[in-house]
């Protein structure tokens, strides 16, 4: 039977934004995230990893470099005893760069791509799920694939939420100040049901 799942954003949700993470280096957790993600294990329900990665398209860094990333986000997270159930990326950019990384693409949020090869490869139910980002478009992309949208305060969210939520036509099911936060209100929104 399909499960429910906690879909993440990356840069500013999980890990701090600073543009394009171009080397390993440069990649910085933010406080508490592994904390959320450790009781989304706890818990028994998945945390995926979704994000754009177009700097790829964009040529500043070669695909392998996104791997080195994620490699160094599995290794921050495991000394919390933490760990993601699944990493999906979208290296494409529809304008920037040269084929095949320059495309018109289903997984670029927000379309949907990345979380329906996750749902079809983890057996995931996406309509009892959630998504965690910061920025509308991560919201967009909940509503789009059918499950709540959670808007986080840290990376652009803040500024998202303060300038922007009157012109984008998209309303969050819950703002929260991090990801933890975000997680412990789903927490409780799963147990109520």
């Amino acid at each position: 039977m399909p499960k429910r799942a906690v879909f993440i954003d990356r840069d500013g949700t999980l890990s701090d934004e600073i543009g394009y993470v171009n080397h390993v280096s440069r990649y910085r957790m933010l406080p508490r995230s592994a904390e959320a993600i450790k009781k989304l294990n706890d818990a028994g329900i998945p945390a995926v990893l979704v994000t754009n990665q177009a700097g790829v398209a964009r040529g500043y860094f070669p695909e392998e470099r996104i791997l080195e990333v994620h490699k160094r986000m599995e290794e921050l997270l495991a000394q919390d005893g933490a760990k993601m159930d699944g990493i999906y990326y979208c290296p494409h950019h529809p304008t920037a760069g040269e084929p095949p990384y320059r495309a018109e693409c289903d997984c670029r949020k927000p379309k949907p791509g990345l979380l329906l090869r996750a749902a079809a490869e983890m057996d995931l139910d996406i309509s009892g799920s959630y998504m965690i980002g910061d920025k509308f478009s991560d919201v967009e992309l909940a509503h789009v694939a059918g499950c709540k949208g959670v808007l986080v305060l840290t990376g652009y969210g803040r500024g998202e939420w303060e300038y922007e939520r009157e012109n984008a036509g998209i309303t969050p099911d819950l703002v929260a100040e991090d990801l933890l936060d975000a997680v412990e209100w789903i927490l409780k929104d799963i147990n109520k049901e």
